[in-house]
């Protein structure tokens, strides 16, 4: 259950700081041109569904235009 901690050479932490590995992990590959287009639509069909939100939701978010003229003639009777 508990572990028992070992004690460690000061030296041992020292060099530790100074080792740095020569292994680098492979290049990374480029995207192939199907791969960049399929991006690209994907990245327009957000934008598209961003927008077509913007313009059905506006006239939802807008008064009635109706609203004010009725009370209006209510009050005046």
């Amino acid at each position: 259950m508990f572990r028992r901690r070992e004690p460690v050479p000061f030296a041992f932490i020292a060099d530790a700081d100074k080792f740095r590995s020569n292994v680098e992990p492979p290049p990374r590959e480029r995207a192939s041109v199907s791969q960049l287009a399929g991006r690209g639509m994907i990245g327009l069909v957000v934008v598209a569904g961003l927008v077509g939100s913007l313009l059905f939701g506006l006239p939802a978010l807008q008064p009635p235009d109706g609203a004010g003229q009725q009370q209006s003639q209510a009050e005046g009777r």
